[in-house]
C-alpha cells in the first residue's frame, strides 16, 4: 500500500523523529481521562508521570485536556440524557474545570514539584492576530518558567461560532502555533487498521503512514471510540494540519500506562504520521490556511486563477467575476475558479460591498468608483494561500 512505509523504515523515522523532538504537544480526550463516574483519577497520576518523564528527558510539554464536563456532571450528580441543552454543558464545564485543574495541580506538584497553568481558548482567541500571538507569547513564556501549560475549550462560554468542534483540533492548531516538533493524540483505540478488526482476520494495524490520503481517510471508520467528540475522523484531519507544516503526529492507546516511555524508546505501537517534506506553511500562511474560517468566496476568471497558482502573483479586481457573503476589510476568504474548485484562502483588503462596485474592473479604477484606493489588489500574494494539487487538481481553467 502506498500510503504505508515499510516496518524497518517506519521505525528509524519513527525514532529519528522522537529522539529529535524538543517540544510535545499531548492531547488527551474524554474516552480516556473519564469514566462513567467522572474523572479517572488513577489515569491523571499516571499522565502526569508520563509528563514528568518527558521532561526530565529535557522536553517541553504542553497538555490539551479534555474532562471539565465529566467532572462536573460527577460533581452535581447530572446524569447525561439524550439531546441534552447546551447551557447544562456549560454549567457543568463550569463547575468541572476548576476540579480538573485541581487534579492536575495536585498530583503534579505533590509527586513532582511540577507548576502547571491553565489556559481556556474560543476559536475566537484564534481568530484575531493579535490575540494568536499573545496565545503563543504566553505559552512560551510559561516555558521559560519551567512551567506546564494544560489548554482546554473554553466550553463555558463557547457558542457553535466559537468551537473548535473538538480538541483534536485545538492541538493541531497549538502544535502549529508554536511550532512543535510532535503532537500526540492518546485515545481508547490501538491504532488505525487496514480494516475492521472485528469484521477481518486479515485486518492489521497501521504503524507509519507516509502521507495522508483518500485510503487513510477511509481507514478512519476501522477504528471506532465509544467516548468523546473527536472520533478517528477528527484525529487524522489534525495529523494532516500538523503534517503540513513540517510536524509529526501520534495516534495511540492511552490506556497503556507506559504509552509515552514506549514510544520514545522506540517500541512499534500506536500509528505514526510523518510530516510533509515539500509543503510547510509557516507563520501567518498557517494562520490563514488552518485557522480562520472563511466569511465568504470569490468566483474568478480563469485568467486569475492561471496567476495565483501558476505564477504565484496577487489577486486584482479584474480577475473577480462574483462574490458571495457579507465581510469587512481583513476577512478570510476563498478563491474560487470557473472549474468550482476551491483552490485558495486569502485576506481582502476591500468589503464585499466595495467588491461589488469594482469586481472585473481595472486596478486603476478603484479610485475613480470607491472614491479611494487603499490597495491595488484585493488579496496580497503575502496574505494568499493556495491549496495543495490534490484539493485543486479538478479546477479547469
Amino acid at each position: 500500500m502506498t500510503f504505508q512505509v515499510s516496518r524497518d523504515d517506519g521505525l528509524f523515522y519513527r525514532q529519528t523523529l522522537f529522539d529529535q523532538a524538543k517540544t510535545v504537544v499531548l492531547k488527551v480526550g474524554s474516552a480516556v481521562l473519564t469514566t462513567e463516574d467522572g474523572l479517572n483519577i488513577d489515569f491523571i497520576d499516571t499522565l502526569c508521570h508520563q509528563i514528568a518523564f518527558l521532561r526530565a528527558s529535557g522536553r517541553q510539554v504542553i497538555l490539551v485536556s479534555s474532562g471539565a464536563v465529566a467532572a462536573g456532571r460527577k460533581r452535581l450528580q447530572v446524569h447525561r440524557r439524550p439531546g441534552e441543552e447546551l447551557k447544562v454543558k456549560q454549567a457543568l464545564a463550569a463547575v468541572g474545570q476548576g476540579l480538573l485543574m485541581q487534579a492536575y495541580e495536585q498530583r503534579f506538584a505533590r509527586n513532582h514539584d511540577q507548576q502547571v497553568a491553565q489556559i481556556l481558548l474560543t476559536h475566537a482567541d484564534l481568530s484575531q492576530r493579535d490575540r494568536y500571538l499573545n496565545v503563543r507569547n504566553t505559552i512560551l513564556t510559561l516555558f521559560e518558567f519551567g512551567v506546564v501549560p494544560i489548554i482546554n475549550e473554553n466550553d463555558t462560554v463557547s457558542v457553535q461560532e466559537l468551537r473548535f468542534g473538538d480538541n483534536d483540533t485545538l492541538g493541531a492548531l497549538i502544535t502549529n502555533m508554536i511550532g512543535a516538533d510532535m503532537y500526540i493524540m492518546l485515545t481508547d483505540v490501538d491504532s488505525l487498521y487496514t480494516a475492521n478488526p472485528a469484521e477481518d482476520s486479515t485486518a492489521r494495524p497501521v504503524y507509519t503512514v507516509a502521507a495522508i490520503d483518500s485510503a487513510v481517510e477511509a481507514m478512519a471508520g476501522n477504528s471506532s471510540s465509544l467516548l468523546g467528540t473527536g472520533g478517528m475522523q477528527s484525529k487524522i484531519r489534525a495529523a494532516q494540519t500538523v503534517a503540513a507544516c513540517g510536524g509529526s503526529s501520534f495516534i495511540g492507546p492511552g490506556r497503556n500506562k507506559n504509552i509515552l516511555r514506549e514510544l520514545f524508546s522506540g517500541d512499534m505501537v500506536g500509528t505514526f504520521f510523518l510530516p510533509e517534506k515539500e509543503k510547510r506553511i509557516r507563520g501567518k500562511k498557517h494562520w490563514i490556511a488552518h485557522v480562520l474560517r472563511p466569511s465568504g468566496t470569490l468566483h474568478l476568471d480563469a485568467g486569475a486563477c492561471r496567476a495565483i497558482i501558476e505564477r504565484g502573483k496577487s489577486l486584482l479586481p479584474s480577475g473577480i467575476t462574483g462574490i458571495e457573503g457579507n465581510f469587512e476589510v481583513g476577512a478570510s476568504v476563498q478563491c474560487r475558479c470557473p472549474g468550482g474548485q476551491i483552490v485558495a484562502a486569502g485576506l481582502t483588503n476591500y468589503t464585499s460591498a466595495d467588491l461589488g462596485k469594482i469586481r472585473g474592473r481595472k486596478s486603476a479604477e478603484i479610485e475613480e468608483i470607491l472614491g479611494f484606493r487603499d490597495s491595488d489588489e484585493i488579496i496580497h500574494r503575502d496574505n494568499l494561500v493556495l491549496f495543495d494539487e490534490k484539493q485543486r487538481s479538478s479546477a479547469t481553467f
